[in-house]
């Protein structure tokens, strides 16, 4: 999940307000149906709860079965696969695959909010067809030992920042946590979701 919907189920909770449902979380964080399908499994709500909305469940379920997805890898889609969903053209195709090709591919769905220029409900039409299926082999970055040049291959980190986690941890010693990366100046704090994936300590 992103920061921005993280904060706002925090703020649903900050009112002393309980999420009882799928479609509620849904409602209050604002996650992609794909995201959606994949975390709610794990989801447990108070019996009582579901009794009182048995019939929106069933009405639910119902729906989720007569809809099976055969979903298209994001990995693997070709440009013209792309240009299939409305609102992706063949430049932006292209930077999809650009940008997949820096990352060394998606390793979340969510990742494709972060193409520059592909807008919000285009990406939302996108996942409706495409996932991430088959995840990169990814070799996380040591933040307490890499270079500041290593740090910046990051696609996520500027050069600069990158030197300022460097200096950071040269005042003060070994970095204890991930978050603690969100104290540097200059640091994107609202990608420190993505910008996890590809670290250690």
């Amino acid at each position: 999940m992103s920061v921005e919907e993280i904060d706002r189920l925090h703020n649903f909770r900050k009112k002393d307000e309980f999420v009882n449902s799928t479609i509620e979380f849904q409602n209050v964080t604002k996650v992609s149906d794909s995201l959606l399908n994949m975390i709610s499994p794990y989801f447990k709500f108070p019996e009582w709860t579901q009794n009182r909305k048995s019939k929106t469940s069933n009405a639910l379920t119902s729906s989720y079965k007569s809809k099976k997805v055969i979903w298209k890898d994001l990995n693997t889609a070709t440009a013209e696969d792309l240009k299939k969903i409305s609102g992706i053209g063949e430049k932006l195709s292209a930077r999809i695959i650009k940008f997949r090709d820096r990352l060394g591919g998606f390793i979340i769905d969510d990742q494709l909010f972060d193409v520059y220029g592909l807008e919000a409900d285009v990406v939302e039409r996108a996942l409706k067809q495409f996932k991430v299926v088959v995840k990169p082999d990814i070799v996380k970055i040591n933040v307490n030992t890499a270079t500041a040049e290593e740090l910046s291959k990051l696609i996520y980190l500027q050069k600069h920042v990158a030197e300022s986690i460097v200096n950071y941890r040269n005042l003060n010693g070994s970095i204890n946590s991930l978050n603690e990366l969100v104290k540097i100046e200059e640091f994107p704090a609202e990608r420190i979701n993505r910008i996890a994936l590809y670290l250690s300590l």
